[in-house]
């Protein structure tokens, strides 16, 4: 993947079904949001036409092979770069995306080769800071299991321990990548998360100005 070069700071959230990165996500844009920031929170799947097809596609309303789902991942992604995250981006402001391409890799490498998941999304920009919220399988499994009585819970929780290996090869492979532990109290992994933001902002580790649109007070 490429390097975000707009002016903005990009920020996506990761982690098993049930590890609570979606709460994080939507957390962290309250607290900037607070502080002044122009902040925008998005998610893949998107709300597009294609973004329709791969959530029926997950509700099994219908069915494609692995491969072709990954295709639409990947289209998906491109319509939600093109039309919200780097006209955002540009604009100067914060955005924070609910799942980004790690996620299709490390899931899709259930069914298909990740290498080619890779490949696939190699053009998109990369996030400037990537959190992947780390929960135990097993818990994130009984979680799942609350709201989805018929899922075979051994099953789910073997998956899910080999998706988290294939996250945290990626987390090895590509930068500014933090394992954040998710099995503790609600605001004591906010603040874990606020502090990295603000030290990332804060020491200008990145190779481009960030300059970040703040409304006045």
């Amino acid at each position: 993947m490429i390097k975000n070069t707009h002016p903005g700071l990009f920020i996506a959230f990761e982690g098993l079904d049930g590890s609570g990165a979606e709460m994080q996500a939507s957390l962290l844009r309250g607290i900037l949001a607070k502080e002044g920031y122009r902040v925008l929170l998005t998610k893949e799947p998107t709300n597009y036409l294609i973004g329709g097809l791969i959530r029926g596609y997950l509700t099994k309303e219908w069915k494609t092979s692995p491969e072709s789902l990954q295709l639409l991942f990947a289209a998906d992604r491109c319509q939600h770069l093109d039309r919200e995250v780097i006209p955002n981006l540009e604009a100067g402001k914060v955005v924070i995306s609910d799942r980004y391409a790690f996620s299709s890799i490390s899931f899709g490498s259930l069914d298909c080769d990740p290498l080619w998941i890779e490949k696939i999304n190699e053009k998109f920009i990369i996030p400037d800071i990537t959190f992947l919220v780390k929960v135990r399988p097993k818990i994130c499994a009984l979680r799942m299991k609350e709201s989805h009585y018929e899922m075979e819970l051994f099953k789910e929780e073997q998956k899910l321990i080999r998706v988290w290996k294939m996250y945290e090869k990626l987390a090895k492979k590509y930068s500014n990548f933090y394992i954040i532990n998710g099995e503790r109290d609600e605001m004591e992994i906010i603040q874990e998360i606020v502090d990295v933001v603000k030290k990332e902002l804060g020491i200008g580790k990145h190779d481009r100005p960030i300059k970040l649109d703040r409304r006045k007070k």
